[in-house]
């Protein structure tokens, strides 16, 4: 009798879409071992519900031709289950990098700030919820009837299920900084170690789809929608920036109390500047904008502050090497692609242009705030700016933007005069 273990090994091929989607194929190790597999372009036409969009770049009007998974056969990661290993691919079309490819824009984003001789270096905080199956088979909260914010142990997660994201991480190899319950229950943050940005990215990205899978199997829905529950706080994937210099060191760091190093202040600058059009790719659906309000701690305010969670770029109180600024507006309905390479974009461009820096928020910024400035309030208006702001998004991806806008406004289409209860429905199983 054939056990698992005796089975033959495979290669699972993984990418982010634009939907932050983990699409991809099996492979035996043979057919593997060519570094690459063809898929229907037409991955870039659809949307959660598979409803197809004509949209830039996905050629559903020109006969879905193919693209390639291209990834390196010989730097295979540990899957999560048994029989697979992970192959994380880029995405090339008719023989040139695939402008649609978040990984890409990434990839593009890294070497901008390395021709300026830096290296980005990434931290990404995520928090999600968990569902059980009720009753009626309808997910329903999962019961942490003594949870608390920083909580630990049996009473915050009485089912152990940290305890299978931990060793499933460990197994494969991707590193954890810090599991806790968050503010509300059955609220949990889920964050990693500092990497290089591409690095950063490739883990998390890994980490959301083996979380949300290990968990699934064990009948639990792990949902990392911005706002799964109405009245309950919000979900966010803030993302912590900082930047190495030829020597290794943090140049984010050389600072008297007080006081940002210059092109600390350019990056910030650069955020806060786009503000409002950066939200339509770091909070890409529907539901993120019921996140998205005042007095929510999620990077509503196009403001910054010291040690301050209540502004949208928060400058840590850690000096040294772990000198940071964190970019408090995403979720985890981005792509992490996307979202580092739209933070990092944003924060060159405010070194290159010279926008001028506001002063630090002083007050609340939950009921009196120094800016009138803020994210749009809905996905559409957000899409508005965003195609407004043509230098960030010509500095993202014009083609990548372009494709992205197009199978939003279909969302949004999908989605309208839909109740809560139907955009949790159509969104869970995906985020």
């Amino acid at each position: 009798m054939t056990t698992p273990t005796d089975r033959p090994g495979r290669v699972r091929v993984l990418f982010a879409d634009q939907l932050n989607l983990a699409r991809g194929k099996y492979l035996p190790e043979s057919e593997a071992r060519k570094g690459h597999t063809r898929l229907c372009v037409g991955t870039y036409a659809v949307t959660y519900s598979r409803q197809l969009v004509a949209a830039p770049g996905g050629h559903l009007l020109d006969g879905l031709p193919d693209m390639e998974a291209v990834f390196d056969p010989g730097n295979l990661r540990p899957g999560w289950d048994e029989r697979s290993r992970i192959a994380l691919a880029d995405l090339r079309f008719r023989g040139e990098p695939f402008a649609l490819c978040g990984r890409g824009a990434l990839r593009r984003a890294v070497a901008a700030w390395r021709e300026r001789g830096y290296e980005p270096m990434v931290g990404l905080e995520l928090e999600a919820y968990v569902f059980a199956r009720g009753a009626d088979g309808r997910w329903v909260p999962y019961d942490t009837p003594g949870a608390c914010v920083y909580g630990t142990g049996p009473f915050n997660d009485p089912a152990h299920l940290i305890d299978t994201i931990w060793d499933t991480a460990e197994r494969c190899g991707l590193p954890i900084e810090s599991l806790n319950a968050e503010f509300d229950a059955p609220q949990f943050e889920l964050t990693l170690q500092f990497r290089d940005a591409l690095t950063a990215a490739d883990d998390i990205f890994l980490f959301r789809q083996m979380a949300r899978e290990v968990l699934y199997t064990k009948g639990y829905l792990l949902s990392f929608l911005p706002r799964p529950l109405a009245g309950k706080s919000g979900s966010g994937m803030h993302v912590n920036l900082s930047l190495r210099d030829a020597q290794g060191s943090n140049v984010f760091a050389p600072r008297p109390q007080g006081q940002l190093p210059p092109l600390m202040q350019r990056c910030i600058a650069g955020l806060l500047h786009h503000h409002e059009s950066m939200a339509g790719l770091l909070a890409p659906i529907v539901n993120s904008y019921q996140r998205l309000r005042p007095a929510s701690l999620s990077g509503y305010w196009a403001n910054w502050g010291f040690d301050h969670r209540c502004v949208t770029v928060r400058v840590s109180a850690e000096q040294g090497a772990g000198a940071r600024i964190e970019h408090r507006m995403g979720d985890c309905a981005a792509s992490p692609y996307v979202a580092i390479a739209t933070v990092l974009q944003a924060a060159l461009l405010g070194e290159t242009m010279g926008y001028a820096l506001p002063p630090p928020e002083e007050r609340d910024a939950l009921e009196n705030v120094s800016t009138e400035r803020h994210t749009p309030h809905s996905l559409s208006e957000a899409l508005d700016a965003l195609e407004k702001d043509r230098v960030l998004t010509e500095a993202v991806g014009q083609g990548l933007v372009d494709n992205l806008v197009a199978i939003k406004r279909a969302e949004i289409a999908e989605l309208a005069d839909k109740d809560e209860q139907a955009i949790f429905d159509y969104y869970a199983h995906y985020i």
